[in-house]
């Protein structure tokens, strides 16, 4: 663990049918979990976590895989990938994530819907935002079903892994959680951002085809043009809107997406 990356956080345990992790802590106000992406809480997640703690929200980070506070990148991208792969092979093989499996919400997701009820209980506020990355892109989604979760964003959700049509399409929860998601959208007027650059091949155009279906006018899309020549420069394999692929300029699009999920925490959490 990279004690300068957290420094200002306070790190305890959550317990949760017998199983305890780790939980990275930081500011005051209704609280928003923030899901690390693949490899884990890296400098980037953390700097992510920061900027909504600014806006008078309380910040929670669950540990769910990697070295919390370490840079993967520090060293180069070469030396990056062995521990890319060290965190990323146990979460696929683990029964807590369902890397291929259809239609299923991953067993993990029961751990995390406890975690923010217990975050809502203690910092209070109407309800708590979720962002899930990659790995845990599609998290927040699920989340909602049995939990306080009133600002749900997903960054390039990416499980499960798409590999044919099915998979393409599937986002991650049961059919029970996603009609309880829909139930629930309609009944409190609730939005679920989803972001994603468009050459992005972990992240595909169907997935988001998918959510339009099924949510029609309450899922925010935005995806990023990430196709050879675009207009910002974003490299064809650019993945992580908020965090490593992030461009923090006024006026570009990952800026603009940034900004459009800070101000769904201010409008649902803070208003």
């Amino acid at each position: 663990m990279s004690d300068d990356a957290l420094a200002g956080f306070t790190k305890s345990t959550f317990t949760f049918d017998g199983k305890t992790r780790d939980v990275y802590r930081s500011g005051s106000g209704p609280a928003v979990m923030v899901n690390a992406e693949m490899p884990g809480i890296t400098p980037k997640v953390i700097e992510f976590a920061k900027r909504v703690e600014a806006i008078g929200c309380s910040v929670a980070l669950p540990h769910l895989f990697g070295d919390p506070g370490r840079d993967p990148y520090k060293g180069g991208p070469a030396r990056a990938v062995p521990y890319v792969m060290s965190s990323m092979v146990p979460a696929c093989v683990s029964r807590d994530f369902h890397a291929l499996a259809t239609g299923k919400t991953s067993p993990v997701i029961e751990w995390l819907r406890a975690l923010a009820r217990s975050l809502h209980e203690e910092c209070g506020g109407p309800g708590v935002g979720v962002v899930g990355m990659c790995f845990t892109g599609g998290f927040a989604l699920a989340m909602m079903a049995d939990a306080p979760v009133l600002a749900p964003v997903l960054s390039q959700p990416s499980l499960p892994f798409a590999l044919g049509a099915k998979r393409k399409r599937d986002l991650g929860l049961s059919d029970a959680d996603l009609e309880k998601v829909k139930v629930k959208c309609a009944a409190e007027d609730l939005k679920v951002i989803g972001l994603r650059f468009t050459g992005d091949k972990l992240v595909p155009a169907e997935r988001f085809a998918r959510l339009h279906e099924e949510l029609g006018d309450r899922f925010i899309d935005v995806s990023i043009d990430s196709s050879k020549g675009n207009p910002y420069g974003h490299r064809a394999a650019a993945h992580s809107v908020l965090t490593e692929d992030l461009q923090d300029e006024p006026g570009t699009p990952t800026r603009d997406g940034l900004d459009q999920v800070l101000d769904m925490f201010r409008a649902k959490l803070l208003a």
